[in-house]
């Protein structure tokens, strides 16, 4: 069995997606059955494949989903029902086909008033915004963390809309004041998501359909691992967004980002097993949302004039921002931090994306650096086994 991990470097958008594309299409063209598991995140991920024909943006199933690989929600991700359907329905649109999603029956849901809690907080933060993506991630952890307020995905799958409406109607009336209250906001000063907050049809309508688009999930059993002879752990965001990650708090994500998961996850269902960990990066750093980002300053917007189609400008994240990579030490740093409490027996990639946006060069402080000049340097560090390298957008294109 082959298993690998796919982490993002930075802070996200690093092309995760094509990266799981590529990953599945390996595993395709030798006939082996691929499972790709989303472990981290939920709806608000966006990764991106591309096809000289056609392009996808996947939020819930996975990036390998057009090479026939299967999607499987651990635990530990945060699946938002309601959001499920039009995903399917748009991807069968494109494709043709109806991807086979499995998920952990403990997978805590997002409901609509975690999103409507969230992007009122972020609304009255102003200039202070977090940057988060004001698709309720954090508010459905902090929900989930109480028993009696936790809406794991086998008690959804065994309510009628109805008896949903009913839990959700709950939880509503006795969390969300409290909740508004911890979080200094009250209904009254809660402006456009006031309205939506007190209206019983927007419950009813949510539980309608997460009980629908619930149909489409098979619950996962341990002995299902069995079938795969390919498994690969799709991240979401990227490491320096991870919320033990603290350099840049608060503007982090309420999610392991990294091989956290992946590792215990392996270390649960297969011990024996050898994890490949492919941290994937742009030759350049990318940041959509609020917080820090260092070198900034030294990114040349005349000479790389760079259009990103799927993070376009919104009014949770601003507008993506570009910078260069740093010094090869704090290239390195967040990785070393990653893998130094693992347990899972592991190997270590680098895969570099984007080098057509930047004419072969990985941009960095100390000026641009030919791919092939930094990749030696970074293997004379030997902390990578394996590097993979994009030249375009697409998963045929890709060299190792």
């Amino acid at each position: 069995m082959k298993i690998r991990a796919v982490i993002g470097k930075n802070f996200g958008d690093e092309g995760k997606g094509l990266a799981v594309d590529y990953f599945s299409l390996l595993a395709q063209k030798q006939n082996k059955k691929c499972l790709v598991i989303r472990h981290n995140g939920g709806a608000q991920a966006g990764h991106t494949v591309d096809f000289p024909d056609k392009r996808f943006i996947f939020h819930q199933l996975s990036s390998g989903s057009f090479r026939d690989a299967d999607t499987l929600w651990s635990e530990t991700f945060l699946p938002d029902l309601y959001k499920l359907g039009d995903e399917i329905n748009d991807f069968h649109a494109l494709s043709g086909l109806t991807p086979t999603i499995y998920a952990d029956k403990q997978c805590r849901c997002v409901y609509i008033d975690d999103v409507l809690i969230n992007m009122a907080l972020e609304t009255a933060r102003g200039e202070n915004r977090h940057g988060s993506c004001g698709m309720g991630i954090n508010e459905a952890v902090t929900r989930s963390a109480q028993k009696e307020f936790c809406l794991p995905l086998a008690n959804i799958k065994g309510m009628s809309s109805q008896e949903l409406f009913s839990t959700l109607k709950r939880i509503r009336k006795i969390y969300v004041p409290l909740r508004l209250k911890e979080l200094g906001l009250d209904i009254k000063n809660c402006g456009q998501y006031a309205e939506l907050l007190t209206d019983d049809s927007i419950l009813e309508n949510t539980a309608e359909q997460m009980c629908r688009n619930s149909q489409f999930i098979k619950i996962f059993s341990p002995h299902l691992l069995n079938n795969y002879e390919e498994i690969i752990f799709e991240g979401a965001q990227g490491l320096l967004l991870d919320e033990f990650y603290l350099l840049y708090a608060p503007h982090l994500t309420s999610s392991r980002t990294g091989a956290y998961n992946p590792d215990h996850f392996c270390l649960k269902y297969m011990p024996d097993e050898t994890l490949e960990l492919v941290y994937v990066t742009r030759t350049y750093v990318t940041r959509h949302g609020c917080g820090p980002l260092p070198y900034a300053d030294l990114f040349n917007h005349t000479k790389y004039c760079i259009t990103d189609k799927t993070n376009i400008p919104n009014d949770w994240q601003g507008t993506l921002r570009f910078a260069s990579h740093g010094t090869q030490n704090e290239f390195l740093s967040a990785v070393k931090g990653d893998i130094a409490e693992l347990q899972s027996k592991f190997t270590l990639s680098l895969m570099l994306t984007h080098n057509d946006e930047t004419n072969g060069n990985v941009l960095t402080c100390n000026g641009e650096v030919p791919v092939n000049t930094f990749t030696k340097n970074i293997r004379k560090k030997a902390l990578f086994d394996n590097i993979y390298l994009s030249k375009s957008k697409y998963a045929e294109d890709l060299l190792l």
